[in-house]
C-alpha cells in the first residue's frame, strides 16, 4: 500500500479537473476520503447517495465561467489505480458519443499534429486503440458549444507588426520603441511557448522569424529589457522542432543571438549562452556555435572569440544570484562545447580547445569559482577538470609517459625527438626546424607567420572525414576506398580550403601504392600480357580492314582518274593528228600561193598583162587568202580529217556583202551647257522598237519648251563647296573671295557616297589599288572584306561610257569618279577582282569543307567500329524483347531512333523514374564499360550538324571558282599585248596549281565521305540515302538523355544517402533523448502531460491553454529541456560520479609529477598571456 502524501500528491492532480465551487469541494474530500480508506485496505464507508442535479437558479449564476456553462458541472475524467507498488491516474471513459473510425481518425491526427510530437512519437500515438484516442481527443477538446479559448489573445498579425515597429524604432534617429510593441513582443515569448503548432507554423510563414531576428540585430546594446525580450523569444521559438530547424538554417541567427552577449544584462547573457550551449548538442550545430564566437570576436572587437567569455567568468556582477547564474551558464556553455560535436570523440579537438581556453587564463579562474560553493557550479568545474585530467593521461599514454609538460617548450621536443629519432619522418621534423629558423625574426618577433603556421597545423591536427570519425576512415581504408572521394571537415574555423586526410593518405600510401601496384603487375603480368596481345591483335585488324577499305576507295578513284586521264590523252592525241593533218594541208597552200605569186611576179615583170589585170588579179587572190574562214575543230574522238581540198581558183572581183539596215537617224538633242548628272535608266535596243508607241513618239519638238537653263542648273554634275545664298547679303562678302573649284561628279550621289566610304577605309590611293588589283594582291594589301566591297563597286557600262567622255577633266572628278575611271581601264576587271576574292576565299572555305566531311567520315567509321554501341544495342534488343509482346515483340534489330524512346516508357513505381533509368541502373551494375560509349563516339555529336546537302553546294561553289579561274587564265594567256605591271599569268597560275590539287584531295574526301556514310547507314538498317542530321542525330540526343539519367540516378542516391544519414541521427537524438528523461512508456508520459494541461478555468473566462492543445507556462518544451539538463549538469551523465571516485587517486598521481600542479597561480597565466 502507499502513503497518505503519495495519495495527496496525486489527488492534487485530480483537484485540477474539478470546479470551483462547494459542492465540487464536497465531493472531492468525499472522493479523497474513499481513495485513503481503499489505499489503506480499510473498510468501505456507506455508499454515498445519488448525486442531484444543480438547481436551475445556481446554473445561472455563473455566466463568466467557462466550465459551468452546460448544465451539469464537468464530470471527473481521472481516476486514481494502485498497480505496482504506486498510484497513477487512468482516464475515466468519456461520455460523450465516439465517432465513427474515420471522423475520428481525422480529428485526432488533427490533435496529434498540434502537439509537435517526433516521428516515432506520431505513429505510437496513431496506433492506439480507438478508445484510447477517443479518451485524449475528448480531454483535450472544449466540449460543444463552449467559447473559443485565448478569445481575446493578441493575433499574429500583431505580434509581427509589433517586431516591425520594433525594428523601425531601432533604425530610426529617435530610437525608442512603442511601449504597446514592447508589451506584445514580451508577450510573444509566452505565445510562442504555449500555443499550438499551427501558430508557429503560421509565424515563421509569414516573415515572424526574419523581423525577430531584424529587431534583434537593430537593438540598441542599453536596451537590456527589449533585447532580453527577444532572446527568451528566440528562445522559445527553439522549443519546437519546426522553429529550431528555422532558426538553425538560418545564415545570421546565431551569430546574431552570439551578439547579444556584448550587453550588461546578465539575464540577456544567461539566455544567450545557454541557447548556444544547447545548440552544441544538436546536430550540426557546435562548427556554427565556433563560427558564431568567431563573429562575435570581430564584433565585440576582441583579441581572441573566447576572451570576453573568460574575462565574464572573472568578473563579478554584485548581485549573488545573478552572479552564480552567470557563471554556472559560462561553466555549461564551455562544458557543451569542449565535450560535444567532435570533442565527443576527437581527443585532439578537446585539446586544441582547451588550451586555447587555458591560454586565455580559465584555470585561475576556476579556481577561485569554488568559493561559491554551488553544487551545480561545482559539478561542472569537477567535470571540466575531470576530462582535462582524463585527456592529458591519454596524451601521456601515446608518449609512454605519466606526465606530458605542455608548458615546457624542451619538455615537448624531447618528446618529439624520442618519438622520432629512429623513424623517416624524423629529416623532416629536422627540415621543419631549419626553415623555422629561416624566418624573419629580428625585425618582428611577433610575425604573422608563426600565427599562419599555428593555424595550418591546428587544421592538420583537427581535419577528419566528414562521413564520420578517424576510425571509421582507417577502416574505410583498409578495405581498399581511397581517399580521393572522401569529403573532409573541419570541426574548427579552417584557415586553407585543404585537404589534409588526401594529402596524408597520398603521401603515407606512396610507396605502399607502388608495391602494391607491383605486385599486383608482377601477378597479373601475364594476363595483363594476354589481353594487351588481343587488344593489339583486334586493333592490328580493325586498322588493316580500315587500310584496306582505305586503299579500295583510293584504288577505285585512281581507276576513274586513269580512265578520266586516258579519254583526256585520247582526245589531245586526236587534236594533235588534226592539228598535224591541218598544218599538212595549210603547208600545201602556202606553197602553191607561193608559186602563183611567183608566177604572177614574174608575168608583172615580163609586162605581159595590163596593170589594171595585174593589180585585179593580185588584189582577188589576196582577198580570197584573207577572207577564208578557219578550219573548224577536231572531234573529240574517232580518227582524224581528212584532208582539205585545194582551195578553187580565186574569182575575179570578191562578192558584195549584204547591205546592213539603215540606221537610226542621230536626234537634235541641245548640247548642255555645263556636265549634268546621269538618268540610271534602261535604254532599249533600236531593234527592239519596230511595232512599239516609241516609233510614233517624238521628243525634239519638247526642248523648246523646257527650261533648259533650269535642268543646267539643277542637276549640274558639278558639285559645290558652298552653298548658295539666293541674293543674300552674304553675297556682298563673297565679292571679293577666290572662287570654288567645282566637283564634276556622273554616278549615282548614294553610290558615289558608299564608294568614297570605301576609298577611306582602304586608306590607299588610286594608283597603289590599281597597282595592287593588277598584280593580284600579292602583298596582301587588301583584306578580304574590302574585296568584298570592291566587286560590288564594279562600273557598268553606261558610268564608263559617262567617265569616257569627262576624261579630259579628271582633275575635276569626285575621288569616287576618278576611282572608277582609273578602275575601267583595267581590262576585264570585274572578272579580275571576283577571280581574287575567290583567291582569298579558298582556303579558308576548302579547310572547312574539308572538316566537315572529315568530322562525318570520322563518326560514320567510329558508329560502326565501336563495340560499346553494339553491346548497348544488344541490352536494349534484350530489354524490348522482354517487355514487348504480340507484333512488336520478337525482333531482331531497331531503329536507332528508337533509342530516344526509352525514357518514355514511365515506371509504375514512381514517375520520375523511366525505362532509361533502370537501364542506367543496370548498366552501372553490370555493363560498366558500356557507359563509356561516348568515348568511342567522339566525332557524332559534331557530325549530327553537318548538312551534306550543304556542303555539296559549297564544294560545287568551289569547282565552279576554279572553272572561272581556268577561263581568265585563258583569257589573259591570249592577250597579245599585256602591261608589264600585270601579275595576273604568274600569280594565278601558282594559286590554280595548288587550287587544283587541294580540291581534288576535297572531291576524294567528300567522296569517300558519302560512300562511308552509306556503308554506316546500311549496317545499321537504316534508310539510304542518310544524312548526318537523321543518322547522328538519333545517337547524339540519345547520348545527351544518357548522361541527363546518370546524373539523375546519382542525385537519387544522394538523396537516399542524406535520408538514411538524417533518419540515423534523428534516432540517436531520440535514444539519447528517451535515456536522459528515463521515461517509462509512451502513454505514462501523455497522461502526464494530460494532467499537468487538463486544469479548471477561472472566473473571468479565461482558459489557461489545455483546451486547444497548447502548453501551458509552467511546462518545458525539448529544448528548454535540454537547457535545463546543460545547467544541472545532467547532460554529462555519471561522469561527474566518476571524477569523484577517482579524485583521490588524481591527487596521489599529481604529486609523483615533475611539472607543477595542475592549479598554476594567476601570475603564471598572465605571463603566458604576455609571452
Amino acid at each position: 500500500m502507499c502513503s497518505k502524501e503519495q495519495i495527496n500528491h496525486v489527488l492534487s492532480k485530480i483537484n485540477v479537473g474539478l470546479p470551483s465551487w462547494s459542492r465540487g469541494l464536497e465531493v472531492a474530500e468525499a472522493a479523497r476520503a474513499r481513495l485513503v480508506r481503499w489505499a489503506c485496505g480499510e473498510p468501505p464507508a456507506e455508499p454515498d447517495p445519488p448525486r442531484k442535479k444543480m438547481p436551475h437558479a445556481l446554473r445561472r449564476r455563473w455566466p463568466l465561467c467557462p466550465c459551468l456553462q452546460n448544465d451539469e458541472p464537468p464530470e471527473i475524467t481521472y481516476c486514481v489505480v494502485g498497480g505496482e507498488g504506486g498510484l497513477a491516474l487512468q482516464a475515466v471513459t468519456p461520455t460523450h458519443p465516439m465517432p465513427p473510425q474515420d471522423e475520428l481518425d481525422a480529428k485526432f491526427a488533427e490533435l496529434v499534429e498540434e502537439l509537435d510530437l517526433t516521428a516515432v512519437n506520431k505513429a505510437a500515438m496513431m496506433a492506439l486503440p480507438a478508445v484510447k484516442k477517443w479518451q485524449i481527443y475528448c480531454s483535450r477538446r472544449p466540449p460543444p458549444g463552449a467559447p473559443p479559448p485565448l478569445a481575446t489573445a493578441p493575433q499574429l498579425e500583431e505580434y509581427i507588426k509589433a517586431l516591425n515597429e520594433i525594428a523601425d524604432a531601432f533604425a530610426s534617429s529617435e530610437g525608442v520603441p512603442p511601449a504597446e510593441a514592447c508589451a506584445l513582443v514580451d508577450g510573444l515569448k509566452t505565445a510562442l511557448r504555449t500555443r499550438a503548432h499551427s501558430f508557429v507554423l503560421r509565424f515563421i510563414k509569414q516573415g515572424g522569424l526574419g523581423s525577430l531576428l531584424d529587431a534583434l540585430q537593430k537593438a540598441p546594446r542599453d536596451d537590456a529589457l527589449t533585447r532580453h525580450n527577444l532572446i527568451a523569444a528566440i528562445k522559445a521559438l527553439m522549443n519546437n522542432s519546426t522553429g529550431r530547424a528555422h532558426v538553425l538554417a538560418h545564415p545570421t541567427s546565431i551569430d546574431l543571438i552570439a551578439q547579444s552577449l556584448d550587453t550588461e544584462n546578465v539575464k540577456t547573457k544567461v539566455a544567450a549562452l545557454e541557447i548556444l550551449g544547447a545548440v552544441c548538442l544538436v546536430p550540426g550545430g557546435h562548427k556554427k556555435v565556433l563560427e558564431a564566437m568567431v563573429h562575435y570576436q570581430k564584433y565585440a572587437g576582441e583579441r581572441a572569440r573566447f576572451q570576453g567569455i573568460v574575462n565574464e567568468l572573472d568578473r563579478s556582477t554584485g548581485a549573488y544570484r545573478d552572479d552564480l547564474g552567470l557563471k554556472t551558464a559560462i561553466m555549461s556553455f564551455v562544458n557543451a562545447v569542449l565535450n560535444y560535436g567532435p570533442g565527443e570523440e576527437s581527443l585532439e579537438f578537446r585539446l586544441h580547445l582547451r588550451y586555447e581556453l587555458l591560454m586565455l587564463g580559465i584555470q585561475p579562474v576556476i579556481e577561485k569559482l569554488r568559493k561559491y560553493e554551488n553544487e551545480t557550479l561545482d559539478r561542472h568545474i569537477e567535470f571540466f577538470e575531470m576530462v582535462r585530467n582524463e585527456d592529458e593521461r591519454e596524451l601521456a599514454r601515446r608518449f609512454d609517459k605519466e606526465h606530458v609538460d605542455t608548458k615546457s617548450a624542451s619538455s615537448m621536443f624531447e618528446l618529439l625527438r624520442r618519438k622520432l629519432s629512429h623513424t623517416a619522418a624524423y629529416p623532416h621534423l629536422l627540415s621543419m626546424l631549419e626553415h623555422l629558423l629561416l624566418l624573419p625574426l629580428e625585425y618582428n618577433p611577433q610575425s604573422q607567420h608563426w600565427l599562419l603556421l599555428d593555424r595550418v597545423v591546428q587544421q592538420l591536427v583537427l581535419q577528419q572525414p566528414a562521413a564520420g570519425s578517424r576510425a571509421a576512415s582507417e577502416q574505410g581504408s583498409e578495405r581498399g576506398s581511397t581517399s580521393d572521394n572522401t569529403k573532409i571537415y573541419d570541426p574548427d574555423v579552417a584557415p586553407l580550403e585543404i585537404n589534409v586526410g588526401e594529402i596524408v593518405h597520398l603521401l603515407a600510401k606512396e610507396e605502399e601504392l607502388v608495391a602494391a601496384r607491383t605486385k599486383a603487375d608482377n601477378l597479373e603480368r601475364e594476363n595483363i600480357d594476354l589481353a594487351t596481345e588481343l587488344a593489339k591483335k583486334e586493333k592490328q585488324v580493325d586498322e588493316q580492314s580500315q587500310e584496306r577499305e582505305e586503299l579500295e576507295g583510293v584504288v577505285s578513284r585512281l581507276k576513274e582518274r586513269l580512265e578520266r586521264e586516258t579519254a583526256a590523252h585520247m582526245e589531245c592525241s586526236e587534236r594533235a593528228r588534226a592539228g598535224a593533218a591541218r598544218a599538212h594541208q595549210l603547208e600545201q597552200q602556202l606553197n602553191q600561193e607561193r608559186a602563183e605569186r611567183v608566177r604572177f611576179e614574174k608575168l608583172v615583170s615580163e609586162g605581159s598583162i595590163p596593170d589594171d589585170a595585174k593589180v585585179s588579179n593580185l588584189k582577188s587572190a589576196v582577198i580570197e587568202t584573207c577572207s577564208a574562214p578557219p578550219p573548224p575543230p577536231p572531234p573529240l574522238q574517232g580518227p582524224p580529217a581528212p584532208p582539205a581540198p585545194l582551195p578553187p581558183p580565186a574569182p575575179l572581183a570578191p562578192l558584195a556583202p549584204m547591205a546592213p539596215a539603215p540606221p537610226r537617224a542621230k536626234k537634235n538633242v541641245p548640247t548642255p551647257g555645263n556636265p549634268l548628272k546621269s538618268f540610271n535608266w534602261s535604254k532599249l535596243p533600236d531593234i527592239k522598237l519596230h511595232g512599239t508607241i516609241w516609233q510614233e513618239l517624238d521628243d525634239t519638238k519638247l526642248y523648246n519648251a523646257m527650261d533648259l537653263h533650269t535642268i543646267d542648273k539643277m542637276f549640274c554634275a558639278y558639285q559645290k563647296n558652298g552653298v548658295q545664298n539666293e541674293g543674300s547679303v552674304e553675297d556682298l562678302r563673297q565679292l571679293g573671295a577666290k572662287p570654288r573649284t567645282k566637283i564634276l561628279s556622273v554616278i549615282d550621289g548614294r553610290r558615289a557616297q558608299n564608294c568614297t566610304i570605301l576609298l577611306s577605309k582602304l586608306k590607299m590611293s588610286d594608283e597603289e589599288i590599281c597597282r595592287a588589283i593588277l598584280r593580284m594582291d600579292s602583298g596582301e594589301q587588301l583584306p578580304i572584306d574590302m574585296v568584298e566591297q570592291l566587286v560590288k563597286f564594279t562600273p557598268s557600262a553606261e558610268e564608263a561610257a559617262l567617265l569616257e567622255e569627262h576624261q579630259d577633266e579628271l582633275d575635276s572628278m569626285a575621288r569616287a569618279d576618278r576611282f572608277l575611271y582609273e578602275i575601267s581601264k583595267i581590262p576585264h576587271y570585274s572578272q579580275r577582282v571576283r577571280t581574287l576574292l575567290f583567291k582569298k576565299r579558298f582556303a579558308a572555305a576548302a579547310a572547312e569543307a574539308s572538316a566537315r566531311a572529315s568530322v562525318v567520315l570520322r563518326a560514320a567509321r567510329d558508329m560502326t567500329r565501336s563495340r560499346r554501341l553494339r553491346a548497348l544495342l544488344e541490352v536494349v534488343l534484350a530489354l524490348g524483347n522482354y517487355m514487348n509482346r504480340g507484333a512488336r515483340g520478337n525482333a531482331s534489330g531497331f531503329r536507332l531512333t528508337s533509342l530516344n524512346k526509352l525514357a518514355d516508357t514511365k515506371s509504375s513505381v514512381s514517375r520520375n523514374t523511366t525505362l532509361l533509368h533502370y537501364l542506367v541502373e543496370m548498366l552501372e551494375t553490370q555493363f560498366k564499360d558500356i557507359l563509356l560509349l561516348e568515348e568511342d563516339l567522339p566525332h557524332v555529336r559534331a557530325a549530327a550538324k553537318v548538312c551534306v546537302d550543304q556542303l555539296d553546294k559549297d564544294v560545287g561553289a568551289l569547282r565552279a571558282g576554279l572553272r572561272e579561274v581556268s577561263k581568265e587564265l585563258e583569257y589573259h594567256a591570249a592577250l597579245p599585248n599585256r602591261s608589264p605591271n600585270d601579275m595576273f599569268l604568274p600569280v594565278m597560275r601558282e594559286f590554280h596549281a595548288h587550287a587544283v590539287c587541294s580540291f581534288t584531295q576535297l572531291e576524294d574526301l567528300f567522296q569517300d565521305m558519302k560512300s562511308r556514310l552509306e556503308a554506316c547507314a546500311q549496317a545499321f538498317g537504316e534508310e539510304s540515302p542518310a544524312s548526318p542530321p537523321q543518322l547522328f542525330g538519333a545517337l547524339d540526343a540519345f547520348l545527351t538523355q544518357l548522361g541527363d539519367a546518370r546524373a539523375d540516378c546519382l542525385a537519387a542516391r544522394r538523396r537516399r544517402h542524406d535520408e538514411e544519414r538524417r533518419t540515423k541521427h534523428e534516432q540517436e537524438l531520440k535514444k539519447r533523448t528517451m535515456e536522459r528523461k528515463q521515461a517509462s512508456s509512451l502513454l505514462s508520459s501523455v497522461g502526464k502531460s494530460l494532467g499537468k494541461t487538463n486544469g479548471s478555468a477561472d472566473c473571468n473566462g479565461h482558459s489557461d491553454g489545455s483546451r486547444d492543445g497548447t502548453l501551458t507556462n509552467g511546462q518545458k518544451g525539448e529544448f528548454d529541456d535540454l537547457i535545463s539538463a546543460l545547467r544541472t549538469g545532467d547532460v554529462f551523465g555519471d561522469d561527474v560520479a566518476k571524477f569523484k571516485r577517482s579524485r583521490k587517486a588524481s591527487k596521489v598521481s599529481h604529486k609523483g609529477r615533475d611539472s607543477p600542479p595542475r592549479g598554476v597561480c594567476r601570475e603564471d597565466s598572465r605571463e603566458r598571456q604576455k609571452n
